[in-house]
């Protein structure tokens, strides 16, 4: 590429080599000396005589044009060169870049032209790339994790039924009950995964959703397990009509609803808000709870998080309900903003695009 560009570079130094020439000889060409003639006590009297000659300013331009030729060449060169310079840096540092060393950057600097632009851009996009692998790591992690607990207690479970010589069919019994309950954790789990999933691969449908009559379904569902909580569920719904995959939209609802149930105090309550306003439909899940520190809230819609290790003094949750709903969030190009109430617990909008 450098040879190409020093050529182009050096054929336009030339032709306007070419075009200076062209026009300071044209001129010199119609130059007229005056010379002297007669006596030289005389006045001054003068004859047009010839100007300069037309061979020797030929050969001189000739000369001139000759000597041109390297002299663009080497200029095209060196100005191809230092154009190129930050693009072989770009190159050669993105052919060292790889998922295992992502921290590398390019930091092209000075000056600002559009190859350090292309650098910068470079430059946030392996940092975006080294977040995503990062999340991703911890992610696979985290569900390993997971999922080895409840696997590691079947097996116990299960090694001890067998070892246990003098086991009756009730000891047997209550052993299938609890392996029973070992399997549906892990189902529960493996769902909660494959929805998260399905959440970030995007929205591959786009109905006429009413979000008032998501709520409705869902708190109907959720009634009998607020009640056994202590949880009071209250809900304010107006119309609310947007568009999106109704399945990934319910999965939204349950798990606000579901979060603010699990994570709430006995004599607490839920509140639940949909409405449209102009452009936008908003839906609103409001609770009591324990005190939420600000800085933590963020941390909580990512993968695995929650704000204890246990509440209550159990762990029926996945830390995944906020991140399902943040993922349906980003997929149905809505925007979700969390807020700590001060007298505990957490208050979360999210607003779509209304559907007329």
């Amino acid at each position: 590429m450098q040879k190409r560009l020093a050529l182009a570079y050096a054929a336009g130094v030339y032709a306007a080599g070419v075009v200076v020439l062209v026009f300071v000889d044209l001129p010199l060409v119609s130059i007229q000396a005056a010379r002297p003639q007669g006596h030289p006590s005389s006045s001054a009297i003068t004859e047009t005589g010839s100007g300069i000659s037309l061979p020797r300013l030929l050969a001189g331009s000739a000369v001139a044009l000759v000597v041109l030729i390297p002299v663009a060449l080497a200029l095209g060169w060196y100005v191809a060169g230092r154009f190129l310079r930050p693009l072989r840096a770009i190159t050669s540092t993105a052919k060292i870049i790889s998922a295992g060393n992502l921290h590398r950057r390019l930091d092209l600097g000075e000056p600002t032209d559009e190859l350090t632009e292309l650098g910068h851009t470079l430059d946030d996009l392996f940092a975006r790339l080294e977040s995503s692998f990062d999340a991703q790591r911890h992610f696979v992690a985290n569900a390993s994790h997971e999922l080895r607990t409840p696997l590691a207690g079947l097996r116990t479970l299960l090694e001890v039924a067998l070892a246990d010589p003098g086991a009756d069919a009730d000891a047997l019994r209550s052993a299938c009950q609890e392996a029973l309950a070992l399997g549906g954790h892990q189902e529960r789990l493996v769902q909660a995964l494959l929805t998260l999933a399905t959440s970030e691969r995007g929205v591959t449908r786009w109905d006429t959703v009413d979000l008032a009559h998501v709520v409705e379904g869902v708190l109907a569902s959720r009634r009998d397990l607020a009640r056994e909580a202590g949880i009071d569920l209250a809900e304010h719904l107006a119309p609310a009509v947007t568009a999106g995959d109704p399945r990934l939209l319910e999965s939204l609802v349950a798990n606000l609803i579901d979060n603010a149930i699990r994570h709430n105090h006995a004599d607490g309550h839920v509140k639940v808000t949909t409405q449209t306003s102009g452009a936008q439909v908003a839906l609103t899940v409001a609770n009591t709870g324990p005190v939420v520190p600000g800085d933590q809230i963020q941390r909580l819609f990512h993968p695995f998080q929650r704000l204890a290790p246990e509440r209550h003094g159990r762990r029926d949750g996945y830390g995944l309900g906020l991140a399902i709903v943040d993922a349906v969030t980003q997929a149905h190009r809505a925007t979700l903003t969390a807020g700590a109430r001060p007298e505990g617990g957490l208050s979360i909008t999210v607003r779509f695009a209304a559907c007329r």
